[in-house]
């Protein structure tokens, strides 16, 4: 029933679908404390006899409202899908779920020594810089917001807006002296020591060694891609130790956190660093890992017809070069590290990941991580994008059309490769080409303030806020959707491929695949061969997988 309402664009959770859908039966609002009295051990005191359970003699009272309290989960449970039943889940998807359970259930293997081990650097780390806090500044307790702004009036330095790490810059430069700016570098770096992807591994290690559950089905609801659960696989910092990273992991694994330190610097840059190699192949196993290769650049040219970003897919690949080529009608070949011709590579490497979703100068800052491209270009560059892409900036526009059509008229209206827009009972469905719909519920068009034209308003969950709310869209938007939605198809069909020809999934990230291979079967030719294979649903989409083996996870 949950993934039945994720696949809606409903909450993920009991109450919340049926407070939506506004249901007769609504959860039991008292669960909570019971489920805490009954299934969660408790502390022993003298009052409760030194017990560490609550079992039902203890109350019975409460394990009447308990029973009661369970049965009325089923009544709603029963009556949400008697209202989802009209909107079936696809066959091949209930597949591909049931493909899930099993990734999910086999778990992937963690290095609990290096875990472990990571830990106690974190918190040997942190001893130490609070100690030299203390020493410099003679508080008790330097952590302390309150104390250490005291001490920092003291000396002339007032910090009205607080201690946050957006302020820093700003303290660190007013300063008055080389004590107070060194607590301020203290307290930055005990900042950093974050280690909440160590800790949620140590709580969710099995005693075989592997952590289980990692990624939740249709949990990104819009889109119907995978989320990430308990370690939150799908948000793991990028390698920047790379030659080393192997000499690094094993300095940490034999705790000589000094020399740690000294090789490869502050030990919260290096732990982060490490997450990855946490995860291990299995006995006389290695990882193969492979990914798509700019799946939603090829994505969006397909379903645009932007015939020439195909022919570069098809072709050689490096799109990046052929973008600067198109956009400022330079000769692609000139686009090499030595030649003059070489800086315009940054900005067509910006612009195609910024730009295919409708976004405009302030995309084009957000991805300009490097910081290549002078802020007042960002405008022409966009411009420029734009011109080289004529087919992908008309497709933003149709399918607005296309949507607001569709809610306004109650109809369907067609686009190409398989995409329609259909509004049915109250839903806007966008169908795919892979036989699935992504769905809008209670759509309507209102005015738009910022464009002064009418625009399309859903419902939905909000990912950051967790709470249902109102949502306005746009062309570039529901292009995005789109994209995501058709990527995540491309490694849904690879990872039933890749199960089929007899690989362990252990774990998938974005448009990754990780695979637990014994040692002697299998290849990475083959695994890549597998995902690069051609789609029924999508003719014409040109896929490309790249891949490597390694012993530890890590990104190539």
């Amino acid at each position: 029933t949950a993934v039945h309402a994720l696949t809606l664009g409903l909450p993920g959770y009991l109450e919340g679908v049926a407070e939506v859908l506004k249901l007769e039966a609504q959860k039991d609002a008292k669960g909570k404390a019971l489920i805490k009295y009954f299934s969660v051990p408790c502390k022993p005191t003298k009052t409760n006899g030194g017990r560490t359970r609550n079992y039902p003699h203890h109350a019975p009272d409460k394990w009447e409202d308990y029973k009661a309290y369970n049965r009325q989960d089923i009544v709603v449970e029963r009556e949400i899908r008697r209202k989802l039943e009209r909107f079936p889940v696809p066959a091949h998807e209930w597949r591909l779920w049931a493909l899930d359970q099993q990734i999910n259930d086999r778990g992937v293997r963690l290095d609990p020594v290096l875990v472990r081990q990571a830990l106690a650097c974190d918190e040997q780390y942190e001893v130490r810089l609070l100690q030299e806090a203390r020493e410099i500044t003679g508080l008790d307790n330097p952590n302390s917001l309150q104390q250490l702004k005291g001490w920092l009036a003291d000396r002339g330095l007032e910090t009205p807006d607080g201690l946050s790490k957006e302020y820093m810059p700003v303290l660190l430069d007013a300063a008055p002296d080389d004590e107070a700016r060194r607590v301020l570098g203290l307290r930055q770096e005990m900042g950093k020591t974050s280690v909440d992807k160590y800790n949620a591994m140590a709580r969710t290690i099995c005693a075989d060694d592997r952590a289980r559950g990692l990624l939740q089905f249709c949990g990104a609801n819009r889109t119907w891609r995978w989320a990430g659960r308990l370690i939150q696989v799908q948000n793991l910092p990028k390698n920047e130790i790379e030659d080393d990273l192997a000499l690094a992991r094993e300095t940490l694994r034999n705790g000589d956190f000094e020399m740690l330190e000294l090789m490869f610097g502050a030990p919260p840059f290096v732990l982060s660093q490490l997450i990855r190699t946490a995860f291990i192949p299995s006995s006389g196993c290695r990882f193969i890992v492979s990914d798509f290769s700019a799946i939603e650049a090829r994505v969006i040219a397909w379903l645009a017809d932007e015939h020439w970003v195909l022919d570069v897919f098809r072709g050689h690949g490096k799109i990046y070069e052929a973008t600067a080529a198109q956009m400022f009608g330079i000769p692609f070949e000139t686009i090499v590290k030595g030649h003059e011709n070489y800086r315009y590579r940054a900005p067509g490497k910006v612009a195609v990941l910024a730009c295919g979703f409708q976004g405009g100068p302030n995309a084009m800052e957000n991805m300009d991580k490097k910081k290549e491209i002078p802020p007042e270009e960002y405008p022409v560059h966009v411009k420029k994008w734009r011109n080289a892409n004529p087919n992908i900036v008309k497709l933003w526009y149709a399918t607005e059309k296309a949507a607001v059509k569709a809610v306004q008229e109650k109809t369907t209206v067609k686009l190409k490769h398989g995409v329609q827009y259909r509004y049915e009972s109250g839903v806007l469905f966008a169908d795919l080409p892979s036989g699935r719909s992504l769905a809008y519920v209670n759509p309507r068009i209102k005015p738009d303030p910022n464009f002064g034209k009418d625009g399309i308003v859903f419902d939905g969950m909000d990912q950051v806020k967790k709470k249902w709310m109102s949502h306005r869209t746009y062309g570039g938007r529901l292009v995005e959707n789109l994209v995501q939605a058709i990527a995540r198809d491309c490694l849904a069909e690879s990872l039933m491929r890749l199960d089929a020809e007899g690989y362990k999934i252990v774990m998938h990230v974005h448009d990754e695949a990780v695979l637990d291979v014994p040692i002697g079967t299998g290849s990475v030719e083959h695994v890549t061969e597998i995902m690069s294979r051609s789609i029924d649903w999508a003719p014409g989409l040109p896929l490309k997988a790249a891949g490597f083996e390694c012993d530890f996870y890590q990104k190539d």
